[in-house]
């Protein structure tokens, strides 16, 4: 049977920055954070993205999170 450790994580601010004017469609930048600490929940890192979020130019669309894993055969 195999486990997975958590290694990184990464926090990003996907914020929104207007409309194409040919297409329509949304632009949106995104600003990421890394070393963020595996074990931090989902209500931290919300609260943190809501401290960060006055201080960018942009408005915030949504947070998203990405973790790394390393999966190995248990002992």
């Amino acid at each position: 049977m195999a486990i997975a450790e958590k290694m990184n994580s990464q926090m990003r601010l996907v914020l929104y920055d207007g409309e194409d004017l040919e297409t329509g469609k949304s632009i949106y930048k995104t600003k990421s954070f890394n070393n963020v600490k595996t074990s931090a929940n989902a209500d931290q890192l919300y609260a943190i993205a809501q401290a960060f979020a006055p201080l960018q130019e942009r408005r915030l669309h949504k947070v998203e999170r990405n973790d790394s894993f390393e999966i190995q055969k248990e002992a």
